[in-house]
């Protein structure tokens, strides 16, 4: 089992209104859809169980970048974009916040008659996961979020969240079936994180003796356990700041972005016509669907493709967000009719914004990215829960 990774992510009130979780859930679907036609679905299910791809899925998304509701918002839109075609894409989504967590176990026996997969097993793998997160760690974080995410080939992912309300964070953890022979005896391995010395490990061979049952395990302190789990904390502040972005590949986007008609790259000249600020989003969305681990380092990145629905680090520019959606479900649905040029042009951006961040020498500073964001946000239809943008005053700008 790889208990693949947590992140410690600030409690964040609010709901995601109805005009962006409609566009989340065709944008996450559609990147789904992307990812499994170049990579398959297994691939999807690896993904989804990488703490830190996911919140970078988020933040390109649109949600906040860095609080807790990026885990319920991104589960309910893609619960939502998958699983009317579920059939078709091969990809279940069960589960979700609190009384929708409780059906669980009735959606993953649905699904199990209709694919043959066993429902008894995914059944009891969904409830030990919880039981592990819940009560064989006791971190003080009480699970509130239980998504179970599986395939009709029987891979699966659990993506859960707790809340500890004295601390003011939510923990999710993510869970992956690779490699699974038992909950109780050496269930964990690490993916990317570094081993940084001893940990106390009850479900290790050599600790038979010291289980006289796995609820022994709730005494011991959580933090020695997952010290090789990939884990990601935020910071509670609100704002994107300099030390939340790599400025080095977020200015190769936007050069790139900017520079692109007098670039040599002939495939991305099918997608000139879309603009600067446009090919800005979908490098990002790009980088998503075909960057490997090493780039979702910097979540907050990827809230420079649309925002964030709390204005930060600008609002969510609505008419780039739509363009976004129909350039990438253009080119998926014609990918599965023939071979799309359009899939390879938007594969191509994650590549040459690479290729361009290698040399590229950032100028400039984040704050005045984000000024310059906000204060164009009104041409592209910039939109908060408070409402929308509106053109600054012109004296304010010359003042």
């Amino acid at each position: 089992m790889k208990k693949s990774g947590y992140a410690d992510l600030p409690l964040h009130n609010g709901r995601v209104p109805r005009w962006l979780a409609e566009r989340m859930s065709r944008l996450g679907g559609a990147i789904v859809e992307a990812i499994i036609l170049e990579y398959g679905k297994s691939e999807v299910i690896r993904r989804l169980s990488d703490p830190a791809w996911f919140q970078s899925l988020g933040c390109v998304l649109g949600m906040d970048w860095h609080s807790s509701g990026i885990t319920t918002s991104v589960m309910g839109a893609l619960k939502a974009a998958l699983n009317p075609r579920a059939k078709e894409l091969g990809i279940y989504i069960c589960g979700g916040r609190g009384k929708h967590s409780r059906q669980t176990p009735n959606e993953l026996l649905q699904i199990a008659n209709v694919t043959g997969l066993n429902g008894t097993e995914l059944v009891k793998n969904s409830r030990l996961a919880a039981k592990v997160d819940n009560t064989m760690i006791q971190d003080g974080f009480q699970i509130y979020l239980h998504s179970f995410i599986l395939s009709d080939e029987g891979e699966w992912t659990v993506v859960q969240q707790g809340m500890n309300g004295s601390s003011g964070y939510a923990r999710r953890y993510h869970w992956h079936s690779a490699g699974l022979k038992s909950f109780t005896e050496e269930p964990h391995t690490f993916i990317y994180g570094h081993n940084r010395g001893q940990i106390l490990n009850l479900t290790a061979q050599e600790a038979r003796e010291t289980k006289s049952g796995i609820l022994n395990i709730a005494s011991e302190n959580p933090d020695r356990m997952i010290a090789e789990i990939r884990k990601i904390q935020l910071p509670r502040h609100h704002d994107v700041r300099q030390t939340d972005v790599d400025i080095k590949r977020l200015g190769a986007i936007l050069a790139l972005a900017q520079e692109l008609p007098t670039r040599d790259f002939e495939s991305l000249l099918l997608l000139q016509g879309l603009g600067p600020r446009t090919l800005q989003s979908l490098t990002l969305v790009s980088e998503v669907i075909y960057g490997t681990a090493s780039r979702f380092s910097d979540p907050a990145r990827f809230s420079f493709a649309h925002g964030g629905k709390d204005g930060h680090p600008f609002p969510v520019p609505t008419k780039v967000y739509d363009e976004s959606i129909n350039v990438l479900r253009h080119a998926v649905d014609k990918a599965k009719l023939d071979s799309s040029d359009r899939v390879k042009a938007i594969q191509s951006l994650s590549k040459a914004s690479e290729k361009l961040e290698r040399d590229f020498q950032p100028s400039g500073n984040l704050e005045s990215l984000i000024e310059k964001e906000r204060n164009d946000s009104w041409k592209y239809g910039g939109r908060t829960v408070l409402g929308w943008a509106k053109k600054p005053d012109q004296l304010t700008l010359f003042n």
